[in-house]
Formats: C-alpha cells, structure tokens, sequence
C-alpha cells in the first residue's frame, strides 16, 4: 500500500515546481529562479507567513534531489517531549501557569527572576514555552479561565468604526535593494470600504499615520479606531493625534485577531484577488505598486457587491455620508496634527540637536527646555515650542561660517555698563594729565 504523503511535502514540492520539472540547469540558472520563487506569495501551512527565503527553497531543493518527496516531510525535534529543566523548577512554572492562566510568558519569566528562584537571563522563552505547551498550558486564557464571549456585529453607520491593521506584502526595490513592503490598511466597518490603504516599507509608527492622515482627507474623521495592540500602535504620537481629533482609540487584545475579523477578511481577498495578479512591471518600486493597488480598490473592490452587504462598500458608505463627522475645523491645520515633537534643552550657545544635525534658535532661549516641532515625512524642524504647547519661533540649520561675520546682539544692561567703564576710564586720564607738573 502507498504510504501517505504528508501535507507539507506536498506543499513544498508545489513550491519547487518550477525547479523538480527541469532535468539541467544552467550556469546561474538555480539562482535566477530561487530569487523569482521568493518573490511570489505561498499559503504557508501552519503559519500567516506568505513568503519564503530563497536559502529555505534551496534547502528544499537540495533535499529532494537527494531523498525525493519523503525528505520534504517535516522531521520531529530530537529533543520533542523532553525539557532541560529540572522537575522542581518545572512544577514551578506549572503552577504559577494555573494560578493565573493569562499569564504571558514574559510575566512568567519575570515572576521567577523577581523571586529569585532563577537568575536573570537563565530561562528562555522557547524553554518556558515548550513546557506549557506538553502539558495543555500554552494558549491564552480568559482573566477567569473561562472562554471569551465572542458575537457578530456592525456599527449603525458608517463612520462609526474604523479598523487598522498591517499585512505582510510582496517584496519590491527599495533603494537599489529587494525589501519587502507592509500593507497598511484602515477599513470602515458598516460599509467595509477602505479608507486607505498602502504598501509601506516597514510598519512603524510613522507608517501608520501617514496611511491615517490621507483616510482622514478622503474620508473625514470616525468616531472610534479599533487598532492592534503592538508597540507601534501605542506611540504617543499616534495616541496624540486621535486625543486632538477626538477620536477614541481602541486596542484589541493580544492573540486574538478574531476582533478584526472584517480586516482579515479584506487581507485574504487582497491576497487572493490582487496579489496574485501582479507582474514584474508593478514590483519595480513602491510607487508602482501603490498605484496598481488605489486602482484595484477605486475599480474592483469598492464596485463588487459584498454578499454581506447586499450592495457595494461605496454605496453603503454613501448612504450615510450626512451622518459622518468631517475634518470641518481641523482642515487647514492637519499638517500640523501630525507633526512630531521632541524635548530638547539649548545650550549656552544657542543650538539645539536633531538627529545628528545642530539648529539655532533664540539666543534667549539659552538653557531652557524647548520642544522641536518636526514634520515626521520629510524630516525638517518647522519650528520650536514651549513645553507647554507656545510657539517660541523658527529653528534654522546651524551656519559656523556664517556666524563669522554676524553681529552679535548683547543685553542693554551690558551695553550700559560697557559705556559707563568707558567714561570712567577716559575721566581717569584727563585727570592724571591735568595734574602732571610742569
């Protein structure tokens, strides 16, 4: 009887198919083709991964060439269902697991050092981990151990709720340098349209907000921001910036993506229906492949029926569109919304420092504590500020040449005092010449 092939090998040798049904390959030739196979998007099993390493399908190749199919198959840990631990130390981590199920493994961790059971440094998070995991402890759980409420909704209208999350997307050139990109996306939820949405080169704070800034400008503003709960999300620029358009951020909980399940849906159709569209023309850069996106959105997705909706996304948004909150009086200053401020103190000379580079401001502002104000896109200080929010002017990139011939400006009480000494100094030698003998 045929043995069964296990899925992943199966999976695998899709990926290599390109490859396994080739009887030579030329010089350069395995290269060349291990490079267009890592570009593509896979359905990993077992993971939310979509792209692989060219060093992994290498592997792989070399494996089936060498066993066929069965080396494909995943192999087992030599040290599966063992722990170096020792079993003190493992009934230890048990019980402080089931005394508090939602403890992470971090807090784990923690708790032990701060008893000084272990030292710091001595457990690893894969150790604690695979323990949890062979005795059933290893999935978060509800603050009482029980499982979560878990219920369908919708917001009444549109603009009620919007949602944020981050997609890993293709890899294109960056900087001379094949890089992958994010998809950053913010979703409406009663109407599922896409407020914006864009292929960034990382998923950073500053990311997020340039993706926020241009939903806002098409879109007007929601009522409430339900985002991930990742340290990028937490910046306090970003947190700055709902608080000042009275906007209610929400995080969801760790691990459970299930409280974005709309976007996930939206990330599965981008996957399905315009990643695996792309050619090499829309990969060259950014620019192309943001453009090849807005397009897909404005003509497919936002026009295609949602079954759920009974319409499309645009014209359920539209149906509210008198209900939605717009940008009215935060129009002209929205630049200014989401520029970044850092604490700087001046020093005695009158300069401040701003990555790498030195800015002058007002001499008076010596030894005082000042906030630069910086446009995060382009990276330029446009101002300075009080701590308390009051414009103290402009900040200029230090000139060292310049200064050389600029007049220095001095206190009038030190203008004062210099003029007085003078006089007082000239009176001195009148007098010793008026009283010199003949």
């Amino acid at each position: 009887m045929t043995n069964t092939i296990h899925p992943v090998a199966l999976f695998r040798l899709s990926v290599l198919g390109p490859l396994t049904s080739r009887d030579y390959l030329g010089h350069g030739e395995l290269k060349a083709m291990l490079a267009q196979l890592a570009t593509q998007p896979y359905n990993i099993p077992g993971t939310r991964r979509r792209f692989l390493s060219e060093k992994t399908i290498e592997a792989w190749y070399y494996e089936w060439k060498r066993d066929g199919v069965d080396a494909l198959t995943p192999k087992p840990r030599k040290d599966r269902g063992s722990c170096k631990l020792n079993t003190h130390l493992q009934a230890i981590i048990l019980q402080a697991k089931r005394d508090n199920p939602s403890r992470s493994l971090d807090e784990l961790i923690r708790l032990l050092e701060v008893e000084g059971i272990v030292s710091i440094g001595q457990l690893k998070r894969s150790t604690v981990h695979r323990l949890l995991k062979r005795y059933g402890l290893s999935k978060p759980a509800a603050t009482d151990g029980q499982p979560i409420e878990r219920r369908s909704y919708e917001a009444r209208t549109a603009g009620d709720i919007w949602y944020g999350d981050v997609m890993h997307g293709p890899k294109v050139t960056i900087n001379n340098q094949l890089r992958k990109t994010y998809l950053v996306s913010l979703m409406d939820d009663a109407s599922r349209l896409i407020c914006h949405s864009a292929f960034c080169p990382g998923e950073t704070a500053l990311d997020i907000e340039h993706v926020l800034k241009q939903a806002l400008l098409k879109r007007g503003l929601p009522k409430r921001l339900v985002i991930d709960n990742g340290a990028a999300y937490r910046a306090a620029s970003l947190q700055g910036i709902c608080a000042r358009l009275n906007i209610r951020l929400i995080y969801c909980r760790p691990y459970e993506p299930e409280g974005k399940g709309k976007l996930e849906r939206w990330h599965r159709v981008v996957r399905q229906q315009f990643v695996t569209e792309l050619h090499s023309g829309h990969l060259q850069n950014l620019d192309t492949l943001n453009q090849a996106l807005w397009a897909w959105v404005d003509r497919v997705y936002h026009l295609r029926e949602h079954s759920v909706l009974a319409t499309t996304p645009l014209k359920r948004w539209q149906q509210d569109i008198e209900k939605m909150r717009s940008l009215g009086p935060f129009a002209h200053q929205i630049d200014a919304l989401f520029y970044h401020r850092h604490l700087r103190k001046v020093r005695k000379d009158g300069t401040v420092s701003m990555g790498g580079q030195l800015f002058e401001v007002d001499y008076l502002l010596a030894g005082r504590k000042v906030q630069l104000v910086v446009d995060p896109q382009t990276q330029t200080v446009v101002g300075v500020e009080s701590p308390e929010g009051d414009s103290l002017g402009l900040a200029t990139l230090l000139d060292k040449l310049g200064n050389c011939h600029r007049q220095r400006q001095r206190a009038t009480e030190d203008k004062q005092t210099d003029d007085n000494n003078t006089a007082q100094m000239f009176n001195a030698i009148d007098t010793l010449i008026t009283n010199k003998p003949l």
